[in-house]
């Protein structure tokens, strides 16, 4: 299925203040040069603040991790669970589709959802509160059929009872996710046959459906405030690792030699010659910088490989401006640059030196020239 973005867009997109700091921190989880890694935890919360992706939203993640923008949107596309159209302002209700849900009637639960909402999927209903699409297995087939609204699944439905979830939640109400034929989870209909003993003293639901239910925010946009700010890889100021985190256990002693092999070991010990001292980093030089961009203007930074609009903007305020002043470049230079950037190891990682001297001399790299027949680079 060809997937591509929503021809109206937003002006922009900004994550609200609670949910920019969760996304800071879940780039923590990373290290340094790897905060790529973090782009589907950032893209999901974004869709889950604003309902679905935009391309602004799309291109804050990418500028926070330091992506070029169409990376970010290979992503975006690829995933099904992206939504790259706006939804319900209330839900967008996924009806699951395949084998068991369809025989258990997930053709009446569709049925209902081009009644109520909209004739086709993708499309938001006249009053802007809902949409609806159909699909693939959800992984609740003991409960068939089955719908996911926002963050809940919704199981055991009848085309009644889908009805009536659809109309609480346009008049405002919030339906208890879970099994809707009175079942606990997925035990059979009329009780347990076993295991008796746990039946009493626990929650009314399961515990999934508990929390939905005492928390009332199944279909509630998230914006950052539902929970603590967890970063347990980090200590107790939210900065600096924990000391006792990166403690290690002490080693084992090791187990005694027979007296045999100490002998032999002695006679073959030479004195071993003393290791050089190696420097604990590369000494930071600054670079030749410039004020301003030579005459005939700035060259595209963006031409170099993992260097977007922010990132450009960046070595400019550096100072950095031409390809020739990259090139020339060395590893005390690199280390200098390197710590005033956001994200380190970068440079290297990416090979902007190698690229740089490249394009200066004339020549074309291969990400140049698809950033050109793209266009991408210029976004």
């Amino acid at each position: 299925m060809l997937r591509r973005l929503h021809p109206e867009q937003p002006d922009s997109f900004a994550f609200t203040s609670a949910n920019q700091a969760w996304a800071e921190a879940q780039i923590t989880k990373y290290p340094e040069g790897r905060q790529a890694s973090a782009v589907i935890p950032l893209l999901w919360r974004a869709q889950e603040q604003e309902g679905w992706l935009s391309r602004p939203a799309i291109e804050s993640v990418a500028d926070m991790l330091g992506m070029a923008y169409i990376r970010v949107l290979e992503v975006a596309s690829f995933y099904f669970m992206f939504q790259l159209q706006p939804v319900g302002s209330v839900a967008h209700i996924q009806v699951c589709g395949t084998t068991s849900c369809m025989i258990c009637g997930a053709e009446d639960l569709i049925a209902v959802c081009r009644e109520k909402i909209a004739d086709k999927p993708h499309v938001v209903s006249p009053d802007g509160k809902l949409s609806w699409e159909e699909v693939e297995c959800l992984g609740s087939c003991t409960n068939a059929p089955m719908a996911q609204i926002g963050k809940d699944y919704y199981e055991d439905l009848t085309s009644e009872s889908f009805a009536r979830i659809i109309d609480d939640l346009t008049a405002g109400k919030v339906p208890v996710p879970g099994p809707q034929n009175g079942r606990y989870g997925a035990e059979p209909l009329k009780g347990l046959t076993s295991l008796t003993e746990y039946e009493s003293g626990r929650t009314q639901y399961n515990a999934s459906v508990q929390l939905a239910a005492d928390i009332g925010d199944s279909v509630k946009r998230i914006d950052g405030t539902e929970v603590p700010l967890l970063t347990p890889w980090l200590g107790e100021d939210g900065k600096t690792a924990s000391t006792k985190a990166s403690e290690k256990p002490p080693a084992a002693p090791a187990a005694p030699k027979p007296a045999v092999k100490q002998a032999e070991e002695a006679k073959a010990a030479k004195p071993a010659a003393k290791p050089a001292e190696k420097a604990d980093a590369t000494a930071e030089e600054q670079p030749h910088t410039l004020q301003a961009a030579r005459e005939g203007g700035a060259d595209d930074l963006k031409l170099l490989k993992g260097v977007g609009p922010k990132l450009e903007q960046t070595l400019n305020e550096l100072g950095f401006y031409h390809f020739d002043q990259i090139a020339a470049w060395t590893p005390a230079h690199v280390a200098w640059v390197d710590a005033r950037l956001k994200f380190k190891g970068r440079i290297e990682r990416d090979g902007w030196i190698e690229q740089a001297a490249q394009l200066a001399a004339g020549e074309e790299t291969d990400f140049a020239k698809r950033a050109k027949d793209e266009g991408t680079y210029e976004k």
